[in-house]
C-alpha cells in the first residue's frame, strides 16, 4: 500500500499547504466540511479557504476554547469542522471544550495542531507543545496522528473528513524531508515497518521517522541490524505489531518529537509490560524540558533529537 520515496533527502509541499490544499479538494466534494481559525490563517495559509469558499471558512479570532465550541455546535448540525491552531493551544489551552463539548457530547472536531516540539522554532517556549499527544490520548476515542511526510498528510486529512468524533494530527507547517512516494495508501490504526532490522526495534513518529532511517543506515556501517516503525497513529496503537516486531529483538527504542511522559514511547511501553515482555526498552524524547528559542535545526540538536543521538541511545542499550 505504501513506497518509500526515492530521494529521502528531498522535501516535499509545506504541510500546511498540503492540508489546506487537500480541505479545498474535500470542500468541492462536500460543502458540509467548514475550516475554522483562531487568527493564523496567513501562518496555515488556510485563508486559500476563505478565498476560495468563503462559505466554508469561520474566523474566529484568538479565542481557541471558543472556536472548539463553535466546531462542536457546527458538528451537532451535520458538519464537518476542521480546526487549526499551534499544537499547545489546541491541546492545553482548548482541552476542556474539546473534552466536553466535542468527545462526551459526541460531537466531530478535527484538528490540526502546527509545529509541534521543537518545530515551532523561533516562536519560542510559549508556543512549544512536547504534551499534546499526551494530552489527546487521555479523551476516550479519539484518534491521535503525526504526520511523516506531506504524503501521510494528505491522507490523514482525508481520512479525518470521514472518521466522526476527535480526530487530531500534529505536523510542521513547513516542509519536511520526504518518507513516501506520491500515491502512497495507509491503514488506520496500523504501523509501518519501513526498514526490517535483527538487533534493535525502532518506532518513530512525525518528522524524526526520517532521522530513525538515517540513524538506522548509520548503525547498519556499525555492524548494528535496525528495523525501523513508522506509527503514525498513535492512537489507537498498533499493538499487534509492536508485538509482533520486539519478538526476538536485543532492544526496542522509540524515538518522537515529545516529552517521554504520555507520548509514544509511553504508549509502547504499555503495550510491552502488560503482554509480559521481557526487552530492554528507552524512551528516547524530551525529558523534563520547556520550550525555547531558535531554529528548529538548532533545536532539533539542543534537545538531542538528532539521528546521531538516537544511534548512541540504541549503541548505549545494546551495551
Amino acid at each position: 500500500m505504501f513506497k518509500l520515496a526515492e530521494d529521502r533527502s528531498a522535501t516535499g509541499a509545506d504541510l500546511r499547504n498540503v492540508v489546506m490544499e487537500t480541505l479545498q479538494s474535500l470542500i468541492a466534494e462536500n460543502d458540509k466540511i467548514v475550516m475554522l481559525e483562531a487568527d493564523l490563517g496567513g501562518a496555515s495559509n488556510s485563508l486559500k479557504i476563505k478565498a476560495s469558499n468563503p462559505d466554508n471558512f469561520i474566523e474566529c479570532g484568538i479565542s481557541e476554547a471558543n472556536m472548539m465550541g463553535v466546531a462542536a455546535g457546527m458538528s451537532s448540525e451535520g458538519y464537518i469542522p476542521f480546526v487549526h491552531t499551534f499544537a499547545p493551544f489546541i491541546a492545553r489551552r482548548a482541552f476542556d471544550q474539546v473534552f466536553l463539548s466535542g468527545a462526551y457530547a459526541h460531537n466531530t472536531i478535527n484538528m490540526y495542531g502546527s509545529d509541534p516540539g521543537f518545530s515551532v522554532a523561533a516562536n519560542g517556549g510559549t508556543h512549544t507543545s512536547f504534551e499534546d499527544v499526551a494530552i489527546m490520548r487521555t479523551i476516550p476515542h479519539a484518534r491521535v496522528f503525526d504526520a511523516a511526510d506531506a504524503v501521510q498528510m494528505a491522507w490523514i486529512v482525508k481520512t479525518c473528513a470521514g472518521l466522526p468524533g476527535i480526530n487530531y494530527f500534529r505536523g510542521d507547517r513547513k516542509a519536511i524531508r520526504n518518507v513516501y512516494a506520491e500515491g502512497s495508501e495507509f491503514e488506520l490504526g496500523k504501523g509501518n515497518v519501513l526498514r526490517e532490522g535483527s538487533d534493535v526495534l525502532i518506532i518513530s513518529a512525525g518528522r524524526l521517522v526520517s532521522d530513525a532511517l538515517d540513524a538506522a543506515e548509520n548503525l547498519e556501517k556499525q555492524g548494528i541490524s535496525a528495523e525501523v516503525i513508522d506509527m503514525f497513529c498513535i492512537k489507537p496503537l498498533d499493538e499487534e505489531l509492536v508485538l509482533s516486531e520486539a519478538k526476538g529483538k536485543k532492544a526496542v527504542v522509540t524515538f518522537e518529537n515529545h516529552g517521554v511522559i504520555g507520548g509514544l514511547g509511553d504508549a509502547v511501553a504499555s503495550v510491552l509490560a502488560e503482554n509480559a515482555v521481557a526487552v530492554p526498552f528507552k524512551r528516547h524524547g524530551i525529558v523534563e524540558q520547556f520550550g525555547q528559542v531558535g531554529t528548529a535545526d538548532w533545536l532539533q540538536k539542543e534537545f538531542k533529537l538528532t539521528a546521531s543521538d538516537l544511534e548512541e541511545t540504541v549503541k548505549g542499550l545494546l551495551a
